[in-house]
């Protein structure tokens, strides 16, 4: 989100250094600007002195500046060896997961963080975006709601929780956040909430109108082309939805809702080895998420793939034994090794299951003369 953004600098630990005549040329390239320069006069320095924290940290930080985040996670794995309860080099580790796209691994520093400093606000935000990234929206919502009155006026905050809010049908209390950011005039913020809470509501088509408004103010907004992207599969057109998913992976690689619903349709056009690398990143971005692993299950059968398919549908069904479409699939996997009492069951808990959510449907009344 822009005010993220905003919020959350890339600590720089330049400020703390202790004065030594090894780091001199490392620290002036780094204050020029030069990063591919001070890399490599830290790791010169830190050849003849390992255990510098100042060296580790800025060494970390000159890596994130130039999108190394991989490197730079571990040089700051290093500067906290030296140093466990650094909040700087703590920080700036978390945020290199985030930017790699780490979510778990970026939550899990962000809270050890709190712990250490307290409810500090940029570090509330971004572990509340995390979370909200990983579809932890009820966390979002009691991390951040005790905090949201004492900020009226923070963007930032009311964005975040309101998305958390409408995510979550929890419309009134989200109208509240956006009534917030909608003081401020109309804006792609804005209309992306008021798009979310549409389709909370299942109303696609309103939703769409106010996404593609959205998308008018302003297509660079985070998570925007991913919504437009979700409203227009659901409302049949699923070319444009690539092209908006692809949109918002263009500009956030990381992003769960694009990679897992272009995957969907990569794999509905046969394109098995696209789909995979997609969903692989997803899964990255959720662990163990049910829905990804269950689209990897199906790319697995298409590709005749059936024992690993098998496998995981089976792994799939130990954690979500009512998954209707995983029972399906697993039916399938089981005619096709011959093992036919197998699916007959998988087939039988399949009618079990639809007839329970038959009976959830809400039945209107008889109209008696």
């Amino acid at each position: 989100m822009k005010w993220i953004v905003a919020l959350i600098p890339v600590l720089s630990l330049l400020a703390q250094q202790q004065l030594d005549p090894g780091l001199n040329k490392a620290l002036e390239a780094h204050r020029a600007g030069r990063m591919e320069e001070a890399v490599r006069e830290y790791r010169a320095f830190l050849k003849l002195k390992p255990q510098s924290i100042e060296a580790n940290g800025n060494l970390g930080a000159a890596l994130a500046a130039q999108g190394h985040f991989s490197d730079a996670i571990t040089a700051y794995q290093s500067a906290l060896k030296l140093a466990p309860s650094n909040p700087g080099i703590t920080f700036n580790l978390a945020l290199a997961y985030y930017k790699s796209g780490e979510l778990p691994a970026a939550a899990s520093e962000l809270s050890t963080l709190r712990a250490m400093i307290g409810d500090e606000q940029r570090v509330i935000l971004l572990l509340a975006d995390t979370w909200l990234q990983m579809g932890e929206n009820n966390r979002v919502i009691r991390l951040l709601t005790p905090i949201a009155d004492k900020s009226p006026d923070d963007m930032g905050i009311a964005y975040v929780l309101g998305t958390a809010l409408m995510r979550v049908n929890k419309a009134y209390e989200g109208q509240r956040y956006l009534d917030r950011i909608l003081r401020n005039g109309d804006s792609a913020e804005a209309r992306l909430l008021m798009g979310t809470s549409k389709v909370a509501a299942s109303d696609f088509s309103g939703a769409l109108a106010d996404f593609q408004k959205a998308v008018q103010l302003n297509p660079k907004i985070p998570t925007l082309q991913a919504a437009y992207g979700q409203a227009l599969m659901a409302t049949g057109d699923t070319a444009g939805a690539a092209k908006a998913f692809e949109a918002e992976l263009a500009d956030n690689p990381n992003d769960f809702v694009s990679n897992l619903n272009l995957a969907v349709l990569k794999k509905q056009d046969q394109l098995y080895a696209e789909a995979a690398k997609l969903l692989d990143r997803a899964l990255r971005l959720r662990p163990g998420d049910l829905g990804v692993r269950y689209q990897q299950a199906t790319i697995l059968l298409a590709e005749n793939k059936i024992e690993p398919a098998r496998l995981t549908l089976e792994a799939i069904l130990k954690e979500a034994p009512k998954f209707t479409e995983a029972h399906v699939s697993l039916a399938t996997v089981y005619y096709r090794l011959k093992r036919k009492a197998d699916g007959d069951r998988e087939r039988a808990i399949v009618q079990k299951l639809n007839a329970e959510e038959q009976e959830k449907q809400p039945r209107g009344e008889t109209v008696r003369p």
